[in-house]
């Protein structure tokens, strides 16, 4: 890999077995896709394959045999519990962080575990974070999907070029619900 080649890196997470798609489209013709877990199905892995270059998922605290469908267990069980990405710059650390607790100290407990990584992404809250004020980095590309989104579905994009790191979000409004009146007459 070309030291000063342009990276764009997607990083997503807790999608649940749905991907929307406003973040499909922000992501597609990404170099990496990263999902930092709870993604519910492998219909989701197979639609972000085809999105980008390279893949790379870990499982979350729902990415469970009883959570995702029978025919989907042998991808599952093949998806491991952190990845490390080595990228110009550095590493990226890709892990769902549910064991990492507190949740009021997760970010100090991420750097504290894992000081040599560049930044750190983490899912499991479902809140949109950009932590980049002292190294590691500590990203939490909030949800992708549908569910507990904390104000529409969300992604990171880290862009990489020349050893140097910045980061996107994207954060789509909620799809609203529409609801019908009925009039009497």
């Amino acid at each position: 890999m070309s030291y000063h080649r342009h990276l764009r890196i997607a990083l997503l997470s807790d999608t649940h077995g749905v991907l929307d798609g406003r973040v499909a489209a922000v992501i597609e013709g990404s170099d990496w896709i990263v999902h930092a877990g709870d993604i519910g199905n492998a219909e989701v892995l197979h639609q972000l394959a085809r999105l980008g270059d390279k893949l790379v998922a870990v499982r979350g605290n729902n990415d469970t045999p009883s959570h995702w469908p029978q025919q989907d267990h042998a991808i599952l069980t093949a998806l491991p519990h952190e990845r490390s990405i080595a990228l110009p710059g550095g590493e990226l650390l890709v892990l769902h962080g549910h064991r990492i607790n507190p949740a009021a100290q997760r970010h100090s407990r991420l750097r504290e575990r894992y000081p040599a990584a560049r930044a750190v992404v983490y899912g499991h809250s479902h809140r949109l974070v950009e932590d980049i004020e002292q190294g590691p980095w500590v990203l939490n590309p909030g949800a992708a999907g549908r569910a507990r989104t904390h104000g529409g579905p969300s992604c990171l994009i880290l862009q990489v070029k020349a050893g140097q790191w910045h980061v996107e979000h994207h954060r789509f409004v909620p799809k609203s619900v529409t609801t019908r009146s009925t009039r009497k007459r």
